[in-house]
């Protein structure tokens, strides 16, 4: 698939501080490309520097194989981690007044449509709900009809089903043949919308791939988990296999059936039992020691 964007040996450094340290990768065209990792790993100064916010210290962008000019600026569309919007505009002034910025713009009534803003259009941009305040932030990114969209951790701080319906419309966006560049440390969100994904860490790239690729790469078990309390304090006789974390035990298994017999055996309570797949938490956590929310 042909790269949209493309990150050749990227570096950025704050005094002693080097945030971001020699990376690359490529962006396919129409794909939703994740930089997942924990708060600090080096995220959005990544995304600054790609979007041109920031400049780098060392590498080099190329958008459409050629080193950025302005038609990546008319092409792009950004919603920032954090936007302030003005006290006394509303919902729909605040829509008319960025399309104002562009020669040519999405039609308000379409973004409307897009976005779901209709219940809230007389409202002002400052009495909005976090979930509707971002899906305005949303349709503001896109009133240019920007061929990729930068999305700076665009659900962190909302409720689980404003979350939701955000990925909803972030894979409406992507069916439009819309490039998608997200920032985010939800597992979650990555695994359901990324085609692709690297995972940061202290400012490098520390596995690239799709979320499938990654986990059965890294993962042949399944896991089998119970909360602390329904265990014994000795959990010798289970073995190696047992992760001890702060929601309970994690026991790696490559044979379900087996190993509850054996727990069964054991006497153990299992009325906390839950069988899963390893997740991106998971994998964050062989890399690199510690959880992904963290």
């Amino acid at each position: 698939m042909t790269a949209i964007l493309e990150v050749r040996n990227l570096s950025k450094s704050f005094r002693s501080l080097k945030a971001v340290d020699d990376i690359s990768f490529a962006i396919p065209k129409g794909a939703c490309f994740g930089l997942l990792g924990p708060n600090g790993a080096g995220k959005t100064t990544t995304i600054e520097m790609v979007e041109g916010i920031t400049k780098p210290s060392s590498g080099e962008i190329y958008y459409r194989g050629k080193p950025r000019d302005s038609s990546f600026l008319e092409e792009t569309g950004i919603q920032f981690q954090s936007t302030s919007l003005m006290d006394y505009l509303r919902t729909r002034e605040v829509l008319a007044l960025f399309a104002r910025f562009y020669a040519n713009s999405t039609p308000i009534e379409a973004l409307i449509e897009l976005c779901q803003l209709e219940d809230f259009l007389d409202t002002y941009a400052t009495r909005l709900s976090g979930g509707q305040r971002q899906r305005l932030l949303l349709a503001v990114a896109l009133i240019n009809d920007p061929e990729i969209l930068f999305l700076d951790e665009p659900t962190t701080g909302l409720d689980p089903q404003s979350r939701r319906h955000f990925w909803s419309l972030i894979r409406t966006i992507k069916a439009r043949g819309k490039t998608v560049l997200l920032t985010t440390h939800y597992m979650e969100e990555a695994e359901l919308l990324c085609d692709q994904l690297i995972i940061m860490d202290k400012g490098n790239i520390i596995a690239e791939g799709s979320p499938q690729s990654l986990l059965r790469q890294h993962f042949k078990d399944s896991y089998i988990c119970l909360n602390r309390e329904d265990l014994d304090d000795d959990l010798a006789s289970l073995g190696s296999r047992v992760e001890v974390r702060e929601d309970g035990i994690a026991i790696a298994t490559s044979n379900v059936e087996k190993t509850l017999a054996e727990l069964v055996a054991l006497n153990i309570n299992l009325r906390s039992l839950r069988v899963r797949n390893p997740s991106l938490d998971d994998l964050f956590l062989k890399l690199t020691g510690h959880h992904l929310r963290e």
